[in-house]
């Protein structure tokens, strides 16, 4: 603003008494319906500041100190201005009844008033996209970036990146004080209403408080059914405010993608824990129970799975027990550079049991290893990690829990270490549409494609058509792979013919594939298609260069690899994939589809300055037809957005009247540096340049609760709190 236009408005003849205001608005908006457009900066309420202002002491009880916290200092914005305005009620109308025009500042410009308190407001639509971007997981740093984009400006957007974040604290406030547990209960009430097959478990303690807590959708439900033979089972990913571990069942399915079984939020990680949870997930999986189950080396885990699940073969994380080894044999490896690499030749090498258990042997008289503790824990273990055990036991080619551990970095996207268990269970509906987004994406491409074809074997021609294409291309590894091999026929047993495979140019490794063409059975040392699914190019070469194969033959293609994998309909469970939708339209989608046709209209009416102000003019009368039409015979449908309605179920009065108290939790100071529970290792590899102060005796390597300073008082309060009977 410049003077002259300061000028023009302080000349002007304001009516006192003689101007009405029809509509009932505030007096900001009076103050900024001025002749120039000028906003002007208004105080709406009368406020008062006490005599004595909190000095913002606080006490210290364990060293009964006083220490003053200095608030920030904030700028005055009473500087003694007698601009104002007076309206009365007149006749139903408002009515000027005084105006001041005299300034003692500089008047702001229409765009810097935007950024002023009382000027500042999110309108009905930006709540709406708020909360749809917060949803979706996007922090409000971002959601005001998209508002500042969609406005045009940040002078536009009418608010500034605080009130987004006041705004969702109060709406989390509300939400909180409706209790985060029930509104998870009422949530699993409402899903199961809508499909019988949603499946959910919580325990409550003696006080009412909620306790471990499973669930599953009857998409998880229907596709172990299909892909459950293996199941990943993980429980190092925390996800909410109350530090629950999160818990995934996860599996792989026929595009060899990453697929939920359920999941669950554990209170603790102790056995009783774990035997709750698999006894629930086993009964929410009609009692079918994997044939391997892969978790890390917990002992409360071994034991829960012992006990639940005493016929699955329990398989430990190659991963996490290979990453102990040199924590457990440092002195062995800093004395030894090739005692790495012996290691996991031995390990990773060996073909039979035999060979493991010379390699073993060996390993361990080179390096003196015969009487350590941890070499002696791993082979106690042997048949449960080392892979010479497993190679006939079916795992899809897993051999570590990477299944549930990429699930869980998919999940960081969706949910945050605050995140409330209520929230949780929205985001992970969330996201777990997304990994179904994705199986249908690949179902969709298999079925719509033919499968490329390199070379002329009807082998491969029929590989392509039954297999996936992700799986195709692994069995086209394989048969391309067979051309660096030779095959040379060894002996007969029986029915039996036994073949050397043996790399071209080399004389080691030696692999044996054992033929029954009576019998159609096929057995390589290898046990690839025991292990994965797939035939091995071991056999490949067989069948190709001796040409005793022609087709695949039919038992060699696992069905749970094929296009067809979930052809078969589960009568237990028929149906469950069609999710039952509410027949009442919400005012979210009928919002969320106007909103599409908009952006259509809109694209075509920024074209030119004509059609802009042609579709401008035509939203205006829209609107005011829009305002002029009466909706008191309709249902409102603004509260109708897919909140829990627990009204609207029919389910036992039992469970509606129960009161779920939040989870208790013993929150630690700061914030969590990380929302999966690291080992030792990981935690020194990242070493941190700030050291730690304690804020009591400022000295370094120790903090207030460790300080030594603090332990008789520390005593004092541990007998007091006996004393009394407090635990």
């Amino acid at each position: 603003m410049n003077d002259k236009d300061l000028e023009t408005i302080l000349s002007d003849d304001y009516p006192i008494d003689d101007e009405d205001i029809d509509n009932d608005e505030n007096e900001q908006n009076s103050v900024s319906s001025s002749k120039n457009n000028v906003e002007l900066p208004s105080l709406k309420y009368s406020m008062y500041r006490p005599l004595e202002p909190c000095q913002g002491r606080v006490l210290d009880i364990r060293s009964t100190k006083k220490r003053t916290r200095v608030n920030p200092e904030r700028a005055e914005t009473r500087i003694g201005c007698k601009a104002r305005m007076y309206l009365k009620r007149a006749n139903d109308k408002w009515v000027v009844s005084s105006f001041v025009t005299d300034h003692n500042h500089e008047l702001l410009t229409p765009k810097s008033t935007s950024f002023l308190r009382g000027h500042r407001v999110i309108t009905h639509a930006q709540k709406n996209l708020i909360d749809t971007l917060n949803e979706a997981g996007v922090p409000p740093r971002k959601i005001m970036s998209v508002l500042t984009k969609e406005s045009g400006g940040d002078w536009n957007a009418g608010c500034v990146p605080i009130d987004v974040q006041n705004y969702l604290g109060s709406k989390r406030r509300k939400l909180l004080a409706q209790g985060d547990a029930q509104k998870l209960l009422h949530y699993f009430i409402q899903n199961q209403s809508k499909n019988p097959w949603f499946f959910y478990a919580i325990q409550v303690d003696e006080n009412g408080h909620m306790g471990n807590c499973f669930w599953a959708d009857a998409r998880s439900r229907l596709a172990y059914r299909h892909f459950g033979d293996v199941v990943t089972f993980d429980a190092t990913y925390l996800t909410n405010c109350y530090g629950m571990p999160f818990v995934p069942f996860t599996g792989v399915n026929h595009h060899h993608q990453s697929v939920m079984f359920g999941c669950a939020l554990l209170v603790n990680k102790k056995i009783e824990s774990y035997v709750w949870l698999l006894e629930t997930w086993l009964e929410a999986m009609l009692g079918q129970a994997p044939t391997t189950i892969i978790t890390d080396d917990c002992p409360s885990m071994k034991n829960a799975i012992a006990q639940v699940l005493p016929n699955t073969t329990h398989k430990l994380c190659m991963w996490h027990i290979l990453q102990k080894v040199p924590e457990h044999l440092a002195f062995v490896y800093n004395k030894h550079p090739l005692f790495k690499d012996e290691f996991h030749s031995c390990i990773h090498d060996t073909m039979t049991i035999d060979e493991f258990e010379f390699e073993w042997n060996v390993l361990l008289a080179t390096y003196g290893l015969e009487e350590n503790g941890w070499m002696k824990y791993l082979y106690m273990r042997r048949e449960k990690w080392v892979p010479a055990f497993l190679r006939t036991t079916f795992c899809a080619g897993m051999s570590t829990t990477q299944r549930s551990e990429s699930m869980n970095k998919f999940f960081k996207d969706y949910v945050r270490s605050s995140t409330l268990v209520s929230d949780f269970v929205h985001q992970y509906d969330k996201a777990l549409n997304a990994r179904y987004q994705k199986e249908k994406e690949k179902d969709v491409k298999t079925k719509s494609s033919k499968a490329i074809l390199k070379t002329c074997y009807k082998m491969e021609a029929d590989a392509g058509k039954h297999y996936t294409r992700k799986m195709f291309s692994k069995f086209q590894d394989e048969l391309f792979s067979s051309q660096n091999y030779r095959a040379s026929k060894d002996r007969d047993d029986g029915e039996k013919k036994i073949y050397k495979v043996i790399p071209h140019g080399k004389e080691k490794p030696i692999h044996e594939v054992s033929l029954d063409i009576s019998d159609n059975k096929t057995i390589c040392t290898c046990h690839k298609f025991e292990f994965v699914g797939i035939l091995c190019r071991h056999i490949l070469v067989v069948f190709v260069k001796k040409s005793l194969v022609n087709s695949l033959p039919k038992c060699f293609i696992l069905e749970r690899w094929t296009i067809d994998a979930k052809r078969h309909t589960i009568p237990d469970i028929a149906g469950v994939d069609v999710i039952q939708a509410d027949t009442q339209i919400s005012s979210t989608l009928m919002r969320n589809s106007l909103m599409m046709q908009f952006l259509e209209v809109a694209e075509n009416g920024s074209k030119s300055r004509r059609k802009y102000e042609h579709l401008s003019h035509s939203l205006q009368r829209i609107h005011e037809e829009i305002l002029a039409i009466s909706d008191e015979n309709e249902e409102n449908l603004e509260a109708s957005v897919p909140t829990p309605n627990f009204e609207a179920t029919n389910l036992d009065e039992s469970n509606i009247v129960m009161t779920l108290q939040d989870p208790l939790h013993v929150r630690s100071r700061g914030r969590p540096k990380s929302l999966r529970a690291k080992n030792p290792k990981e935690n020194q590899s990242k070493p941190s340049g700030i050291k730690r102060k304690c804020t009591m005796c400022k000295a370094e390597g120790h903090n207030k609760t460790t300080c030594l300073s603090l332990k008789p008082s520390l005593t004092a309060e541990i007998l007091f709190s006996s004393a009394v009977g407090v635990k």
